[in-house]
């Protein structure tokens, strides 16, 4: 997955994260289902701002392009 791809995925969940919150406020689901949803959404955003950074960075220092870690190895950093 180049840059740009990785934006585009970052992109489409944050539309996957609005329509949530519409479909909660409508009614159209239940808070569970959103928290639920917006977890596993949360998760992959994460992940890919980390894969988006770290290649940046090997980028900018000519190393080899990196690829997606698993979501245990990034919800264990602390900010």
């Amino acid at each position: 997955m180049d840059q740009q791809q990785i934006l585009a995925r970052i992109t489409e969940m944050v539309d996957a994260e609005k329509t949530l919150r519409e479909s909660l406020a409508t009614g159209a689901i239940d808070e569970a289902t959103e928290r639920a949803r917006l977890g596993d959404l949360e998760r992959e955003l994460d992940q890919c701002w980390e894969l988006l950074r770290r290649r940046r960075a090997k980028e900018s220092s000519g190393g080899d392009p990196v690829r997606l870690r698993p979501t245990a190895r990034v919800d264990t950093y602390e900010v």
